[in-house]
């Protein structure tokens, strides 16, 4: 099995490896922080540089690639724990020219980097991202009524638009009839409440209460999308989270090898070796997972032992590496200004953001089971 890139995505790796390293450094990401916002300077340079739209039609501007090239951006993201909306943005975006034509005008403006779509793909009490919380129900006039909450929604204060799951209600005497689906809402818009809240990771994020009226081509009635852009969060989260394992080892390797204990370089003892080499394994289990499971979504419709392996590494094995580098850092992991603690706080809140790592396994064992005929 090979998973060296191909030159195409290699070229998109290296482009986006060169922005991040360039302009998410620890101080940069330390003020961005504070300011509870996401990075414009950053996100200006990606859009310059044409990654935004790189999954995107070429006639919107974008580049038409695929998962696997969002995965390698992602991967540069999670390696520099950098505050920008990509994985919300091009997911969205990437949703909305495919299902939702109405909003087609506006993608090349998020081609340009000048606005930002969100994601709301969570609920309150649902460990189950395909089963949404908020009701979608048809008005006489053809529109539909959208009413719910959906907590913590990244970049809320910032974005031009969310792209929300919902329980559409084809027919308000039959409650079996119905069906999952997606609806896009301007923000801001009336009818639309933010309540920012803190988050692990200091990412900006939002609770919404939605109480508003959209037209019809605001909405996606076909059940399949989705599901489609549930295990497309799972690939993406994952794809950050091979980064922040990457990251975090990185750290841990410039530590031990200039902290010096008894006279030695802590890398020298074989406890720090051992526990480092761990690390090194499991990255490597998140990354090939995280790889596999894009390249799947690109190839074929036959991916979901794939995904949800990823989904499981990607949670189990990223807390599993950034608590074993905060440790190797002995006292100094602990500091919540030591960069090292942003990889931890990363980690620990992407590992559950879509499911724990007990849902994720769980729901693999049922895909095998299947698979094997129960046997």
């Amino acid at each position: 099995m090979n998973f060296d890139l191909d030159e195409q995505t290699a070229a998109v790796a290296d482009l986006a490896g060169q922005i991040f390293g360039d302009l998410a450094t620890t101080e940069r990401v330390k003020e961005i922080e504070g300011q509870g916002t996401y990075d414009l300077k950053l996100w200006s340079a990606l859009a310059d540089a044409g990654l935004v739209g790189v999954c995107l039609p070429e006639a919107v501007g974008g580049s038409d690639l695929g998962m696997v090239e969002l995965a390698v951006m992602l991967e540069q993201q999670g390696q520099h724990v950098a505050p920008v909306p990509l994985a919300q943005t091009v997911l969205g975006a990437m949703t909305i020219a495919e299902h939702l034509p109405g909003w087609h005008g506006r993608l090349p403006s998020v081609v340009s980097g000048e606005n930002i779509v969100t994601l709301a793909l969570s609920d309150y009490g649902s460990n189950d991202g395909l089963a949404p919380g908020i009701t979608a129900e048809p008005t006489d006039d053809g529109r539909y009524r959208i009413v719910g909450d959906k907590p913590a929604v990244p970049y809320a204060e910032d974005a031009a638009a969310v792209l929300a799951s919902v329980r559409i209600i084809a027919n308000s005497a039959d409650p079996g009839s119905s069906v999952n689906g997606l609806v896009l809402i301007d923000l801001p818009s009336d009818g639309v409440s933010t309540q920012p809240v803190s988050t692990t990771n200091h990412q900006p994020q939002s609770n919404l209460s939605i109480d508003v009226v959209v037209g019809a081509d605001r909405v996606c009635v076909n059940p399949d999308v989705l599901p489609q852009l549930h295990v497309r969060n799972l690939v993406a989260t994952a794809a950050i989270q091979m980064g922040v394992c990457a990251g975090a080892l990185a750290q841990v390797a410039s530590y031990v090898s200039t902290r010096e204990q008894f006279g030695r370089p802590l890398a020298a003892f074989q406890a720090v070796k051992h526990r480092a080499a761990d690390g090194w394994i499991t990255t490597e289990a998140v990354r090939t997972t995280a790889l596999n499971a894009a390249w799947k979504l690109d190839s074929t419709d036959d991916y979901a032992v794939d995904v949800a392996s990823a989904a499981y590494w990607a949670s189990e094995g990223t807390q599993e590496v950034v608590l074993a580098a905060q440790h190797l850092h002995g006292g100094i992991g602990s500091d919540i200004d030591y960069p090292v603690h942003r990889y931890f706080l990363w980690g620990m809140q992407l590992a559950n953001a879509n499911g724990s790592a007990s849902s994720h396994l769980a729901h693999l064992g049922r895909l095998v089971a299947s698979d094997s005929g129960g046997n």
